[in-house]
């Protein structure tokens, strides 16, 4: 009920929407590949804005899990900063209702069992199935639909490239894998992958 909601409001403002997260060396050997040109669109189920916040245009993330930097009203669609939503809780809200309708808000993320925004999923899929070369990083594609879009990139002619930690079910189907930290291996990878256009 809205005891439930409160405390989940009222833990946001001191957890993950209010904590500081930093770009690291792999967000921006991102935005040094688009810079380069040759970064058609960069897919993420982050859902911590880090790649806009390094340097990313914001025009090429596709936000596949969403933002928690942004809310939704669950009746209207209406949307807003959640900033704005958190504001309202500090200033004594314990529950702050949507300003035009009065309906349930929440942040701009996806919640478990909720489908993914069409629209995303879409601009996910026209990338994968464009580019020449489909840079798989820092995931274990083991989560759909996401993982599905690095063997469609495949299947319409990209080299596929994975870029983790640790082995992932596609392994055997990439052309290159790289083992180890994102933030140490990136740069490196993103300095030798030769291509014009990368998803």
């Amino acid at each position: 009920g809205s005891g439930i909601r409160t405390a989940s409001v009222h833990s946001g403002i001191t957890t993950s929407a209010n904590r500081t997260a930093y770009a690291n060396a792999g967000h921006r050997a991102l935005v040094e590949l688009e810079g380069q040109g040759r970064l058609r669109a960069l897919l993420t189920q982050n859902i911590d804005e880090l790649h806009q916040r390094a340097g990313s245009d914001p025009d090429l993330v596709v936000e596949l899990h969403g933002s928690m930097h942004g809310w939704v009203c669950w009746s209207c669609g209406a949307q807003g900063p959640m900033q704005e939503a958190l504001d309202r809780v500090r200033a004594g809200d314990p529950d702050p209702a949507c300003t035009a309708c009065g309906g349930i808000l929440k942040s701009t993320t996806i919640s478990f069992g909720q489908a993914l925004d069409p629209a995303a999923v879409d601009r996910a899929e026209e990338a994968s199935r464009e580019c020449d070369v489909f840079l798989a990083v820092g995931t274990t594609l083991a989560v759909h639909p996401a993982a599905g879009f690095a063997p469609l990139a495949k299947r319409s002619g990209a080299a596929l490239v994975i870029v983790n930690a640790e082995p992932t079910p596609f392994d055997g189907l990439a052309d290159a894998v790289v083992r180890g930290g994102i933030s140490d291996v990136l740069p490196v990878v993103v300095g030798a992958v030769p291509s014009d256009r990368m998803a």
